[in-house]
């Protein structure tokens, strides 16, 4: 079952019609094209959807844009939700397929977190985390209205007490004594080699962060802002829920050791 959403998890632009440059907020102070609203389509978006710069976002600076990843939210709301109606044929749609995209990028964050738990918790009944990721599915195949009227909030903190409770779980095997030790502001920090076995980086600020060759066995990473860390030959690979996004932000090389899900960029030093 789990396998499934391997693919289903992954963006896949060709079958969306472009909700990221469009449905949400951004500016350029944080490596976007530009300062735009949200509902108003990117500079660079053309009428097939297509970005007229996506070749070259790392060379102009495009940080944002290639740190972005919908987790294939935007492919399910335009070919399920809307069954390939497009907001753009079809303006009356369009603030509520930017909104149903919105909501649909959190479930599917959400469905992505919980296979991770899935194959992480080896020795336990897996049987209600199964439950919980069919029950999040069921979500994202609604119906448009009723999307729009979920509890976000509710499933999510349903969701995320089963993460916290395999975060502890999966840390606790470390051996590191100072798993417990939570600091979040690491900004600039030298953790160069650091013993961060275990460690709980949950939302921490690891910007700029100088980490290479750290060994972030075990540590949780969900949520840390990684943006321009060096994780060039840090031990990643047994790292829990680092995700794509997150490694598209850094700065490694080819002795970076990655978890298996997550692709090494073709960008990082050799």
């Amino acid at each position: 079952m789990i396998d499934k959403y391997n693919e289903e998890l992954k963006a896949d632009c060709k079958k969306c019609f472009g909700l990221c440059c469009t449905a949400l907020y951004f500016s350029a102070s944080e490596g976007f094209p530009e300062d735009k609203e949200a509902g108003r389509p990117c500079l660079n978006l053309q009428s097939d959807f297509s970005c007229i710069v996506h070749k070259s976002l790392r060379d102009k600076g495009l940080k944002g844009c290639t740190a972005y990843d919908c987790l294939g939210a935007g492919q399910k709301v335009a070919q399920v939700t809307f069954e390939g109606q497009s907001w753009s044929d079809n303006t009356k749609y369009a603030d509520k397929m930017f909104e149903a995209f919105i909501i649909m990028r959190q479930l599917h964050e959400m469905l992505w977190y919980l296979t991770e738990v899935f194959k992480l918790n080896k020795d336990q009944d897996k049987k209600s985390i199964e439950l919980l990721i069919e029950e999040t599915e069921k979500r994202t195949l609604l119906k448009a209205d009723e999307l729009l009227k979920l509890d976000i909030e509710a499933h999510r903190n349903k969701v995320n007490l089963v993460l916290k409770n395999t975060s502890e779980l999966i840390r606790t095997k470390s051996g590191n004594n100072s798993r417990k030790k939570k600091r979040v502001d690491y900004f600039g920090a030298n953790l160069k080699k650091a013993n961060l076995r275990g460690a709980d980086l949950r939302g921490a600020l690891l910007i700029a962060a100088n980490m290479r060759g750290a060994d972030l066995s075990y540590a949780d990473l969900i949520g840390a802002d990684m943006r321009d860390a060096d994780i060039s030959g840090a031990n990643l690979e047994k790292s829990i829920f680092v995700t794509q996004a997150q490694i598209n932000t850094t700065k490694g090389d080819s002795n970076t050791r990655l978890p298996k899900r997550i692709t090494r960029p073709s960008y990082w030093a050799k």
